[in-house]
């Protein structure tokens, strides 16, 4: 059993929330290995230049990625007031989301199963 009151836990839970600025995207219809591929380019990177690696990647992850990396640069800028000059890749990871099911028609009347696959993609910024 835990000590104290359910209200006083969760008082003391939210005091240690991570005050680094982040961006999250959920739903996005990119099976979690593609996405990782991408993220481990650009993990612990300074901004600039996981920008740069993003821009010219080839995988249609990179797009989706640099989207999501330019608002969480605007979330450190406006809401935590820090320079972007100074933030780098802290944290960026994939996590598995819902699978759309599909039925592809086969021969002899049979039906395969297709998986669509989704992820929800986060990552974490910090100072240096």
């Amino acid at each position: 059993m835990a000590k104290g009151h359910r209200t006083q836990i969760k008082r003391e839970r939210n005091d240690k929330k991570d005050s680094r600025p982040k961006a999250k995207l959920s739903y996005a219809r990119i099976p979690i290995q593609k996405a990782c591929f991408v993220l481990d380019a650009i993990r612990g990177k300074s901004v600039e230049e996981a920008q740069a690696i993003l821009t010219y990647n080839p995988r249609y992850a990179s797009g989706v990625i640099l989207k999501l990396l330019n608002s969480a640069v605007a979330n450190a800028e406006n809401n935590s007031g820090m320079n972007a000059d100074n933030l780098y890749v802290a944290e960026c990871f994939a996590t598995p989301g819902p699978m759309m099911k599909r039925i592809q028609p086969r021969a002899q009347g049979r039906a395969y199963r297709i998986l669509k696959r989704m992820c929800h993609i986060n990552i974490i910024l910090d100072e240096k």
